[in-house]
């Protein structure tokens, strides 16, 4: 997966799936997508763009099970590096194609509208505006694999392994 770079989004701790991905009545997939932060950042999904990365606090993406990542996919986030994460959110993430990563101290070192670049294979996060840069342990290929191919529920659908559901279903 190559190295990708966009424009920050900064939200604090206990972020939930609730938050991103709010209940309802059932609606459009559109309507689905326009409400995602809308209880805590109102009008956040009509100024967010494609390619743009969140920072999170602590228990980034806790709750419940739904898909919140594909939410943030189709608003065209391309990653999520958060001081801590929910373990099912995370693998809802892999699920959808959207990278995500646990760094301890980067919510000090961003602000809005920096801009990150993010390297997957090297294990870096780099601030843009301010130089400073962050080390990880690099994802395991087979993870960097099924991000490349757009997430587990793309190769499932390509492969014929599973079929199309409802989208307004959570």
């Amino acid at each position: 997966m190559e190295a990708f770079r966009g424009r920050i989004w900064k939200f604090g701790d206990d972020i939930n799936t609730d938050l991103i991905a709010p209940m309802g009545p059932p609606v459009s997939e559109e309507e689905r997508i326009k409400r995602c932060f809308s209880a805590n950042r109102p009008g956040w999904s009509s100024e967010v763009q494609q390619g743009d990365i969140i920072i999170g606090g602590k228990n980034f993406g806790t709750g419940s099970s739904r898909p919140a990542a594909q939410v943030l996919t189709k608003l065209g986030v391309v990653g999520v590096v958060a001081e801590s994460v929910n373990g099912l959110f995370m693998r809802n993430a892999i699920n959808f194609g959207l990278p995500i990563l646990v760094l301890p101290g980067v919510t000090e070192a961003f602000s809005e509208p920096d801009v990150a670049e993010i390297d997957m294979a090297q294990g870096e996060v780099r601030n843009l505006e301010t130089g400073k840069t962050f080390s990880f342990q690099p994802m395991p290929t087979q993870f960097l694999d099924i991000l490349e191919r757009g997430g587990l529920m793309k190769i499932m659908f390509e492969e014929g392994l599973i079929t199309k559901v409802d989208p307004t279903r959570d």
